[in-house]
């Protein structure tokens, strides 16, 4: 059908409607509104079908995204879903968290005069559909193995391997700190971006498949590594990063500056129902408050928005480099400035004011000097440019850091690098304790959502491979 593809010169490219800043500002829920079928199927069309599909090149988990958007434009949509899962365990949230414009949108080879394929949006349309249409099916295996594996975790790398094992028939057991399943999909992303009931209803899928959740479970508190290690016939560890990175300088310690995922799981907690004394008392509430951001990435742009729902008086970001060197996406740059939040690019926290709380922050303006080791522009404070914003709440959204994993496990013998990530052999992703493997932050560091599904699928790979081995030497060993 390629009458059908190939769009994209008389179709323009579209979104799903975007609710007015006014609008959304009031509330939680997300931002766009839904595609209907016909806007789907025509976005879908625009596709060019290329030779060499830079989008699916520039996607982390290869997803076959010309492949899908094709079935797609036929309206083949149950299809499409078979394919965007085959290598995707959530399309539907990759849809919607995915920096498409940094990823698999951003490197459409459609000429720019064109504009991008609207791939993300298209993406959580199928999956949307297919959860709609009782397409999503539990990941039920076809025969069971007689081996276990046990996953501290249940993050997107966690709950990803947790499904390609259980497919493959292992019993699997999840363990986690929190009382629900998701990591920062749950407490560190914003509602407006990712709707909690759109990650909860895997889990109802996960435990209807026979995958056992230990939930408030805290490995080297409750459970030691060494129990899950007689325990199981493989571990692997997905904890993610979550120690905060600090800020110094003069005032840093004055009541009033928070970390940002303090900040961000309790509105998350507080958004589902939960008692958030923090977010009572307003210790980690902008509402009614001045606030600053300090930080440039994805992070920092969940807070500023967050705050602006909460009823802030005035939200500043301050961000040391310029906005073409942002880290962050740029869609979410600009939702937030049509929300209200000022930017002060080129602008880096000097000392925060105040006596016991902090009432404002000087700053410093900075200019972009010579490219450091890795080709990045260094920052330069300019002599005499100080300048003062108010803030009452002041939140650090400067990125996470690994935390003592081997002390937190009581495991001396578990590797780490000198960043303080797990180190792993990067061709079986075993960690340097045997039957032990990492994926996703605690390895590579910070990064994204679609990182972490990509490294708990192989991750999934590996172990299956390890126990499938082991089996096999043991049974050769009996046969002598």
């Amino acid at each position: 059908m390629a009458e059908r593809m190939l769009k994209f010169v008389a179709t323009p490219q579209r979104t799903p409607d975007k609710r007015s800043a006014a609008e959304r500002s009031g509330d939680w829920d997300e931002i766009y509104r839904e595609f209907s079928a016909e806007r789907a199927t025509e976005q879908a069309s625009r596709c060019s079908q290329c030779g060499v599909p830079f989008c699916q090149v520039h996607c982390p988990l290869g997803n076959n995204i010309p492949d899908w958007l094709k079935l797609t434009a036929e309206g083949r949509l149950e299809e499409a879903y078979e394919v965007a899962s085959a290598t995707n365990t959530f399309p539907e949230i990759c849809g919607r968290i995915c920096p498409q414009d940094r990823l698999c949108e951003g490197n459409c080879v459609i000429e720019k005069g064109f504009e991008s394929v609207t791939i993300g949006a298209v993406e959580k349309y199928i999956t949307d559909t297919a959860f709609e249409k009782g397409w999503v099916r539990p990941p039920s295996p076809q025969r069971e193995l007689p081996y276990s594996v046990g996953i501290i975790g249940a993050g997107p790398g966690g709950l990803a391997a947790a499904e390609q094992l259980r497919r493959q028939g292992y019993a699997v057991d999840l363990y986690d700190r929190y009382d629900r399943p998701g990591g920062l999909m749950i407490y560190g992303i914003p509602n407006f971006k990712l709707e909690k009931p759109v990650v909860l209803r895997r889990w109802d899928l996960y435990r209807a498949a026979g995958i056992r959740f230990h939930m408030d479970c805290a490995v080297g508190k409750d459970i030691s590594l060494a129990e899950l290690r007689n325990r199981h016939d493989a571990v692997l560890i997905a904890t993610g990063v979550y120690k905060a990175r600090e800020l110094g300088g003069p005032g840093s310690g004055l009541s009033g500056i928070v970390p940002a995922l303090d900040y961000l799981t309790a509105s998350n907690r507080s958004g589902l129902g939960d008692s958030v004394p923090a977010f009572a008392d307003g210790t980690l509430n902008a509402a009614g408050r001045k606030v600053v951001v300090i930080g440039g990435g994805d992070t920092a742009m969940d807070c500023v928005r967050t705050a602006i729902r909460q009823g802030a008086t005035s939200v500043t970001c301050l961000y040391r480099r310029d906005k073409a060197n942002m880290p962050g996406s740029m869609r979410e740059v600009k939702h937030a400035e049509e929300e209200g939040v000022r930017f002060e690019w080129l602008a880096a926290p000097e000392a925060f004011l105040g006596d016991r709380a902090v009432a404002g922050v000087r700053a410093v303006r900075m200019h972009l000097g010579l490219p450091d080791p890795a080709g990045r522009q260094q920052v330069e404070p300019i002599a005499g440019s100080a300048f003062t914003v108010e803030a009452d709440l002041v939140i650090k959204a400067l990125g996470f850091d690994p935390e003592d994993v081997p002390a937190m496990f009581g495991e001396t013998g578990l590797a780490v690098t000198r960043w303080g990530t797990l180190k792993v052999d990067h061709r079986t992703m075993m960690t340097s304790v045997p039957g032990v493997f990492a994926a996703g932050d605690i390895v590579r560091g910070a990064s994204l959502v679609v990182w972490a599904i990509r490294d708990g699928r192989d991750a999934a790979a590996q172990m299956h491979r390890f126990i499938q081995e082991k089996a096999a030497a043991t049974v050769a060993v009996a046969a002598e």
